[in-house]
């Protein structure tokens, strides 16, 4: 995978974050940088986290499924896309408030948001990329984004946090078709 794919992919799956961080943000009155530090070093971590373990999984069961392996990933990629792009149009913001300081509130946060890193790194199994560049730059562009997003909610409030969501939906959605046409371009 090239290097600009890779970033893609990172900006691509940190969006949900990036959007969660605003959010978080918004929440926090007395905002201090110990707060955003928390925040990104949560949702970062898990971001890395995630793919390592998919990757784990799908690496495991590559031979399985070597014949269909770049239909899967388009597939996966696709519906994560797609899922993003939905829930940012169709989610209502949540009523009841939230210290997203929590740490709970924090492991929910960052599993939610990291799970289509799960998916990504299990369909990314399957096509024998390398992984360990990936994950270090997934998890530093999420840190970045959800530190910096966390500024953004508490000083600009929500204008960005959907729009960032359905951006993240279609870069994933244009690696996936990305994948797939590399594969059948080069098949026999």
């Amino acid at each position: 995978m090239g290097t600009l794919t890779t970033v893609f992919l990172a900006f691509g799956l940190a969006a949900d974050a990036f959007a969660a961080a605003i959010t978080s943000g918004i929440k926090i009155k007395s905002l201090r940088v110990n707060h955003a530090l928390v925040i990104a070093t949560f949702f970062g971590g898990f971001q890395a986290f995630m793919p390592l373990i998919g990757w784990l999984i799908g690496h495991s069961f590559k031979d399985l499924i070597s014949e269909v392996d770049h239909w899967l990933a388009f597939g996966l990629l696709a519906f994560v896309g797609y899922r993003m792009i939905y829930e940012s149009i169709h989610t209502e913001p949540t009523k009841k408030e939230r210290d997203p300081l929590n740490i709970y509130i924090l492991l929910t946060l960052s599993i939610a948001t990291s799970i289509d890193a799960l998916v990504i790194g299990i369909s990314f199994g399957f096509l024998e990329s390398y992984i360990a560049t990936l994950v270090v730059v997934i998890g530093i562009t999420t840190f970045i984004l959800a530190f910096t997003g966390v500024f953004i909610g508490n000083k600009c409030g929500g204008l960005f946090s959907n729009k960032v969501e359905i951006a993240g939906g279609l870069i994933l959605i244009g690696i996936g078709t990305k994948i797939l046409v590399e594969h059948l371009s080069h098949s026999p």
